[in-house]
């Protein structure tokens, strides 16, 4: 593992129901070893050098407390939206466990986007934490087929394993959803696809689906997506080029079909789909004594 210094870990950011709605954010680890071939975090925007090699803060949980106990105001932290903080280094350095229980200590809430099923290993803190303020969870599922999945996201646990972490965590009382995101153009924008991966969701107890109909792409991230594309689907880059050109927002030419579907699924389970009833839902896990201005 190689370290990188840090002055500050834990950034207020500006609540928003364009996303979920945190009060801050926080990221321990910078790059990412899951190989997802559409991942925008590589776009040269974020000046990530090296980003396949996973790197963490040096002193993290040192910092992380330090800011904590200083905050005047409570409120949620989330993690995982540039780099998963479920790594596999996670499972050896153990830092994202420190930093939940550093969050439990200081009487914050958390929200955690992953693809990894080793959050599950983290019940025990996340279940503490859900007693004072929000735990919100989102496990990120692109493909509701293993063997597709193992294609566009190759160091990633497949989807199986990760509904199968979503029914744990539900089954502990833990608010947990689902990322569709993105959804490739010609590749997984199916009805198929994502009413299945709602289905299986419902099934595991998710509550509430987030369903991107699209994918970003950016330079620096077009080179890898094109160069993937090369090797697992021809003729893959020929499509894109000619369909979206250097667009950086590629929606699925089926989105609005795609969309009616996706929506319908999740009103036949009584699943939350959009971020404005999502952010209500994840401020109402606030026991009725805790106030975000403890």
């Amino acid at each position: 593992m190689e370290f990188i210094d840090a002055k500050t870990i834990v950034r207020p950011v500006k609540p928003t129901d364009q996303y979920i709605s945190n009060e801050y954010n926080m990221n321990i680890y910078r790059g990412c070893s899951h190989g997802c071939i559409y991942c925008d975090s590589r776009s040269e925007c974020y000046q990530l050098q090296d980003f396949d090699t996973v790197k963490a803060k040096r002193d993290a949980l040192t910092i992380i407390e330090n800011e904590l106990k200083r905050k005047r105001k409570k409120g949620i932290i989330g993690t995982g939206a540039m780099s998963d903080p479920y790594n596999p280094m996670e499972e050896k350095y153990e830092l994202t466990r420190g930093a939940l229980k550093l969050i439990d200590k200081y009487g914050f809430g958390i929200s955690i986007t992953t693809k990894s099923p080793l959050i599950v290993r983290d019940i025990d803190i996340l279940k503490s934490i859900s007693k004072h303020s929000p735990v919100d969870i989102h496990i990120t599922i692109t493909a509701n087929d293993d063997e597709l999945s193992k294609k566009i996201e190759p160091s990633v646990a497949p989807s199986s394993e990760r509904f199968k972490a979503i029914y744990s965590l539900s089954q502990n009382n833990l608010f947990t959803g689902i990322f569709i995101n993105p959804i490739l153009p010609f590749i997984t924008d199916t009805i198929e696809n994502i009413t299945g991966i709602v289905k299986r969701g419902a099934e595991a107890h998710a509550k509430n689906i987030i369903c991107f109909t699209g994918v970003t792409i950016r330079n620096g991230s077009r080179d890898y997506l094109y160069k993937s594309f090369d090797k697992i689907f021809p003729n893959m880059r020929e499509k894109y080029t000619k369909n979206f050109g250097i667009n950086y927002m590629c929606n699925s030419p089926d989105s609005s079909i795609l969309w009616r579907a996706f929506k319908n699924e999740c009103n036949k389970y009584d699943i939350i789909y959009d971020f404005k009833t999502l952010n209500k839902t994840i401020r109402s896990l606030y026991p009725k004594e805790a106030s975000l201005f403890d």
